[in-house]
C-alpha cells in the first residue's frame, strides 16, 4: 500500500465532513420528503446530497481508494476481500432523528486498514462540533471552526453506571443485560453520538445488543479507541471490518474505564 499522510489526510476528512454537515443542514431547514429504501429504512435528500460531496471530495482527495457508503451498493465481497484500504462512510447516521428534528445525526467517514478502523470523523451538524480519532495520535473533539481539545475515555465509572443507549432500536436483550449490570443511569441517544460520548468520558458503557452495518460504527470506533477506550464483541474480540460476505456487525460493547467487569452477551 502507499504510505499515506494520515494527519494531512486527516485534517482533509474533517473538512470534508463539514461540508457534507453544510449540505444536510439546507436540507434539514426546509420542509423535506422521506422515502423508503428497498429495506424499509427511511431516506431523504440530505442522505444523497452529503453521500455527493463526501464521495467526490475522497475520490479527489485519494483517488486510489474505493469508498464504500451507504448510499451505494455493496459490492460483491470477492471484490472487496482484496481492499488492503478503503474509506467506509455513513453520510448521514441517524436519519430517524434527522427526520424528527432531534438533531442526533452525525456524519461519518472512516479509513479501514487491514480490517481495522483506523482513522475517523464524526461530525454533528447541529452542534457543529466534530470529533476526530487517529491511532497513535489521540481523539480530539473541534467546536466550530476552531476550538480543539484531546478527549479520553473516562478513568472510573461512576457509581451509578452512565450508559447511552439507541433511542430507536430497545431490544430485550439490553434490557436483561441491564439487569445483570446493576445500579445504572440509562439515556437515550440516537446515531454515533453514543460511541462519542464515551470517548469523552460523558458516558461509561454504550451496549449495542441489536442491528448495526459497517458504516454505522467504523468512524466512531476509530475516535473511542483513539480515546483509550475499546469496542468489543462476545468474547473480548476487537469489532472487525470487511472480513466476511455480509456488512452486519454482530453485538459488541463500547466502554471507556476499565474498572469493572462489564456482564457477557451474546
Amino acid at each position: 500500500m502507499p504510505i499515506l499522510n494520515r494527519q494531512q489526510v486527516l485534517k482533509g476528512v474533517t473538512g470534508i465532513a463539514r461540508e457534507a454537515g453544510r449540505a444536510i443542514l439546507e436540507i434539514y431547514r426546509t420542509n423535506f420528503d422521506v422515502e423508503s429504501k428497498s429495506d424499509d429504512s427511511p431516506v431523504t435528500a440530505a442522505d444523497m446530497a452529503a453521500h455527493r460531496v463526501i464521495v467526490d471530495a475522497l475520490s479527489d482527495l485519494t483517488p486510489e481508494m474505493p469508498v464504500l457508503s451507504e448510499e451505494d451498493g455493496v459490492p460483491p465481497y470477492s471484490e472487496r476481500s482484496a481492499w488492503q484500504r478503503y474509506w467506509l462512510v455513513d453520510p448521514l447516521d441517524g436519519t430517524k432523528e434527522f427526520i424528527s428534528r432531534n438533531g442526533e445525526f452525525t456524519v461519518n467517514i472512516a479509513l479501514i486498514e487491514a480490517h481495522q478502523a483506523v482513522l475517523g470523523v464524526v461530525h454533528v451538524p447541529v452542534q457543529d462540533k466534530t470529533y476526530t480519532g487517529l491511532h497513535g495520535y489521540g481523539a480530539r473533539r473541534i467546536t466550530g471552526d476552531g476550538d480543539s481539545e484531546q478527549i479520553r475515555v473516562a478513568e472510573e465509572s461512576a457509581p451509578a453506571v452512565r450508559v447511552v443507549g439507541s433511542r430507536s432500536h430497545r431490544s430485550s436483550a439490553l434490557d436483561d443485560w441491564l439487569g445483570e449490570l446493576g445500579e445504572h443511569e440509562l439515556v437515550p441517544m440516537g446515531s454515533s453520538l453514543k460511541f462519542c460520548v464515551v470517548a469523552e468520558g460523558a458516558a461509561d458503557v454504550y451496549p449495542r445488543l441489536g442491528p448495526t452495518s459497517e458504516w454505522d460504527t467504523a468512524a466512531a470506533q476509530a475516535v473511542v479507541e483513539a480515546a483509550g477506550g475499546r469496542v468489543t464483541i462476545a468474547g473480548g474480540a476487537p469489532l472487525a471490518y470487511n472480513t466476511k460476505a455480509d456488512i452486519l456487525n454482530p453485538h459488541f460493547l463500547v466502554t471507556g474505564p476499565r474498572d469493572r467487569q462489564w456482564p457477557p452477551f451474546d
